[in-house]
C-alpha cells in the first residue's frame, strides 16, 4: 500500500498488477483508463519521495504498536506512544490519516453504569463535586466495584479498586466471586496498609457497602472525609468509570480469557500493565507508577492540570449559564 498522494495512483497500480500477473497490454489499459503511457512509465520509474518513504516507515510502526498492544490504541495515543518510545515527532493528523488507510482503529467502547439508590439518611454529600484535580498523592481517592462475566459459566467476578486522583494509580484492588461488604472492606484495608497516614477525600457512588455504618466508621477512624456521587450521575465518579471502560475494552483484546482462572490472571496482569507500562498523555507519557514515585520522593510534587474538554466547556456555556 502506497501512502503518498499521487493523482491516478490507483489506476497505475491496476495497470502494473494486470500487466505483471496477466500480461495485459499496457497501451490498451492506458487507453481504457484515459491516461497516457508516458505518465504511467514516469510513475513506474520514479524515485520514492522522501515523504512517502517516511510514511511507509510510520505505517510499519503503527502496525507494530497496534499488534503489540492488541488494538487498544486510537490515533491520539498511537501518536503519543510512537513519539515517546521512538523519540520522533509525528503529528496526530498524519498518524490518523495513515491509520485510516491501514484500517486500524481503537476497540475502546465505554458502557454506562447502573446505579442502585439508597436512603438519603445514610449517604454523604457530593463534596468532590466533579473536581477530579489533585495536586499531591493521597489528596483525593475514588472507588467503585465492577463485574466481569466468566466465559461459559453463569458466575461473575467482581473487581473493587481504589484510585488516587493525582496520578490515576490503583493503590489497591481486590477480586472476589461476591459483591459484598467484605470485598470493599478488604480493598480499603489494603489501601490503608500501604498508605497508613493518608487522609484523602474518599469518593464513591451510593452502593450499599459505602453507605454502611461499618464502612463509615472505618473512614472516621482514618479521619477521612466521605463524598458520594448523586443518584443517576455516573459522571460524578468519572475517573473510576473511565478506568472500567478502559479495562473492559483493552483487557479482552490483550488476553485470552476462557475460564475463571484466566479471567483472574487477566485482571491482575492488566492492572499491573496499567500501573507500570501504560503511558498517559496527561502525564507527558509517564505511567501512573512513574508519576507517583516521582511525587512521593519530591518535596513539591509536579502538578498535572486536567486538560480542558472543549465540548464540555461549550455545553456548560450554553446550558449551565
Amino acid at each position: 500500500m502506497r501512502l503518498g498522494k499521487i493523482r491516478y495512483e490507483s489506476k497505475y497500480l491496476a495497470i502494473k498488477h494486470f500487466h505483471t500477473e496477466k500480461t495485459w497490454s499496457i497501451e490498451w489499459m492506458c487507453k481504457q483508463l484515459a491516461i497516457s503511457r508516458a505518465a504511467y512509465y514516469k510513475w513506474l520509474h520514479r524515485e520514492t519521495p522522501e515523504q512517502e518513504t517516511e510514511n511507509i516507515k510510520l505505517a510499519e510502526l503503527i502496525k507494530e504498536f497496534d499488534e503489540r498492544f492488541s488494538h487498544i490504541l486510537g490515533y491520539r495515543r498511537m501518536t503519543s506512544w510512537i513519539n515517546h518510545f521512538n523519540h520522533t515527532n509525528y503529528s496526530k493528523n498524519r498518524v490518523h490519516r495513515i491509520m485510516k488507510k491501514l484500517g486500524i482503529h481503537s476497540v475502546i467502547r465505554k458502557k454506562k453504569k447502573k446505579y442502585n439508590s439508597s436512603t438519603p439518611e445514610i449517604t454523604a454529600e457530593n463534596k468532590l463535586s466533579r473536581d477530579f484535580y489533585a495536586t499531591t498523592p493521597n489528596q483525593k481517592w475514588s472507588t467503585d466495584v465492577t463485574e466481569f462475566k466468566i466465559p461459559g459459566e453463569k458466575k461473575k467476578l467482581y473487581l473493587s479498586v481504589i484510585l488516587d486522583l493525582y496520578d490515576r494509580y490503583p493503590i489497591s484492588y481486590m477480586v472476589s466471586c461476591r459483591n459484598d461488604n467484605k470485598l470493599v472492606f478488604k480493598t480499603f484495608d489494603k489501601a490503608i496498609a500501604s498508605n497508613p497516614v493518608a487522609k484523602p477525600v474518599f469518593h464513591s457512588d451510593r452502593g450499599f457497602q459505602y453507605t454502611s455504618k461499618v464502612f463509615q466508621k472505618k473512614l472516621k477512624g482514618q479521619e477521612m472525609e466521605q463524598s458520594m456521587s448523586r443518584v443517576g450521575h455516573c459522571i460524578d465518579n468519572g475517573p473510576t468509570e473511565g478506568l472500567w471502560g478502559t479495562i473492559k475494552t483493552e483487557m479482552y483484546q490483550m488476553y485470552e480469557i476462557t475460564d475463571e482462572a484466566s479471567l483472574r490472571y487477566a485482571i491482575k496482569d492488566y492492572i499491573r500493565f496499567y500501573s507500570e507500562e501504560r503511558p498517559q498523555d496527561r502525564y507527558h507519557c509517564k505511567t501512573p507508577q512513574e508519576v507517583r514515585n516521582e511525587a512521593l520522593s519530591s518535596e513539591r510534587p509536579k502538578e498535572y492540570p486536567i486538560p480542558e474538554n472543549k465540548r464540555i466547556a461549550k455545553y456548560k456555556e450554553k446550558w449551565c449559564a
